[in-house]
């Protein structure tokens, strides 16, 4: 990809992480201590949506930094690749108070700042980590235990459901379902990239 466009993309998400970080749109800006907007590569294949931050990401502003972080990027090395190497969002970009689920306003405020970081970002791509990006993407008409790692078509774009690294840190017999999982990455990346 040409220097500029990349550049055109980091000054994209950029100005999407100065916006969110002054968004008002929803009363989750009131308690949190700073928006966490996602963070990676803009030329990232592949886009890992959460459902929203902890306290660990509230404070430092970032994605996926606690303990679900450190097993999400122990799954991102098994299939070859690094933190820097994909992009990491979430469906709400505040935290909600005490680590409460995400309201349906809240998703509603929040899903199109989502929509722009992937029509800047054009993965190859989108992996759901929890219901609530399942849900958003591929419909309520299934749970993650049904369709976990089954790719799914949606308007043009492959997305692959997927486990929340903190339910397998809850429930241990899920770490190895998620292992099994992402190790289906490499090869559904490659028959996306030869079917484009």
């Amino acid at each position: 990809m040409p220097r500029s466009k990349l550049l055109q993309k980091q000054q994209a998400l950029a100005k999407i992480n100065e916006l969110v970080q002054n968004c008002q749109k929803c009363p989750l800006y009131k308690t949190a201590i700073q928006g966490v907007p996602g963070e990676g590569n803009p030329n990232a294949d592949i886009f890992f949506v959460g459902e929203a931050p902890g306290r660990n990401e509230d404070i430092q502003g970032r994605p996926f930094v606690g303990a679900s972080g450190k097993f999400l990027d122990e799954l991102i090395s098994l299939i070859g690749l690094k933190r820097e190497d994909v992009f990491i969002g979430n469906m709400v970009k505040h935290r909600p108070p005490g680590n409460r689920d995400p309201e349906p306003n809240e998703l509603h405020a929040c899903t199109p700042w989502l929509e722009k970081q992937l029509e800047i970002i054009q993965p190859k791509l989108i992996v759901t980590l929890g219901r609530f990006g399942m849900a958003y993407f591929l419909g309520t008409g299934f749970t993650i235990s049904q369709v976990h790692g089954q790719p799914k078509r949606r308007k043009g774009q492959v997305v692959l459901p997927m486990y929340h690294p903190a339910a397998a840190l809850y429930r241990g017999q899920l770490k190895d379902v998620m292992r099994a999982d992402f190790k289906k990455i490499p090869k559904l990346l490659k028959l996306i990239k030869e079917d484009a």
